[in-house]
């Protein structure tokens, strides 16, 4: 493995700097890049980024296969996270619905380890906060799957402050996942305090933009499976207005002879060594791209131009669907 990339903690759990999200390799992003996403995976190791981030959801189920094979004989490299909440029938498919049981946890759990092909995760996360079960009911199962040896580490994504407190009660939880970037930015009111107070780790997901940062995205080139055509920034009006965003991005990134997505990481990763951000990519050369992030320093004048990116977007972060499974 490579020692090129820096190391951070997320909680007690260390792993590479940043990390690499593979949704996109099986779900949600227009066809399935299953042969390029595992290319992917296996060059973000030969460089050293070790955190590798999955979920049961995505596919569903296939994009936990696809990552295991992607990292079989590579185990001992890896810092392993993948997430449950939701339900599912028997046969694998998805039902509408959060479940945060505890029954649905252990069934979740067993389903993950087979598909990854592994004896244990190292970090596991509740998906989405389910408001029908007590978060101490489901920490507790969790906390279970630790106990036997099966999950080193517990996370939680897309939590409130106040969700987080009474589950770090009842176990020590390592990271919280939830949506952070130039244009996304809710958590710093108060769930990023909270964390801190309690020596949380941060994972930002959709560290840019999903894709909309990069600049590379047109949303009239997307295909029609493809769910950013139903989000709010990325269309209509609000797509128009928001690509004078990226244009700021852009300008900085010329002044470091740097791409926008490297300027848009390296602004996550300045906000504190707790950040872990797992941008997603089904290509190795995005893998190489986005980890020269890593050495790209932005100062003052940077960071200020950057910083009022956030008061100038168009449209909410996610779909009303979406915002509803969001714990608030």
């Amino acid at each position: 493995m490579s020692s090129t990339i820096a190391r951070r903690r997320l909680g007690q759990l260390e792993t590479s700097a940043l990390g690499l999200g593979c949704m996109g390799i099986s779900f949600a992003y227009g066809p399935p890049a299953e042969e390029s996403g595992t290319q992917a995976i296996r060059r973000a190791l030969d460089l050293g980024i070790t955190m590798i981030d999955t979920a049961e959801i995505y596919g569903p189920l296939r994009n936990e296969e696809v990552v295991g094979a992607a990292i079989a004989g590579r185990r001992d490299e890896v810092q392993l996270a993948t997430k449950f909440g939701f339900s599912f029938t028997a046969d694998g498919q998805r039902i509408d619905g959060i479940d945060g049981s505890p029954a649905n946890a252990k069934r979740a759990l067993e389903g993950s380890l087979k598909r990854l092909g592994v004896g244990h995760i190292d970090l596991w996360y509740q998906h989405r906060v389910d408001p029908k079960v007590p978060i101490e009911e489901t920490v507790g199962a969790m906390a279970e799957a630790v106990a036997a040896g099966k999950v080193r580490f517990l996370g939680l994504s897309e939590a409130s402050a106040a969700t987080i407190r009474r589950a770090h009660a009842t176990h020590p939880i390592a990271a919280v996942q939830s949506e952070y970037s130039l244009w996304s930015r809710d958590v710093e009111d108060e769930v990023l305090p909270a964390i801190l107070e309690l020596g949380i780790g941060f994972v930002p997901y959709s560290p840019l933009g999903r894709g909309f940062l990069t600049g590379t995205v047109n949303a009239e080139a997307l295909s029609e499976n493809d769910f950013r055509l139903t989000q709010p920034r990325f269309t209509g009006e609000n797509g128009a207005r928001n690509v004078a965003i990226v244009e700021i991005v852009r300008s900085v990134a010329v002044k470091h002879g740097a791409t926008p997505a490297q300027v848009a990481l390296a602004w996550v990763l300045s906000r504190g060594e707790h950040m872990v951000p797992i941008p997603g990519t089904t290509k190795a050369a995005r893998v190489d791209e986005n980890a020269g992030a890593l050495a790209l320093r932005l100062d003052e004048d940077d960071l200020q131009r950057l910083d009022g990116i956030a008061d100038r977007v168009s449209g909410s972060r996610n779909n009303e669907a979406g915002l509803a499974t969001i714990d608030r």
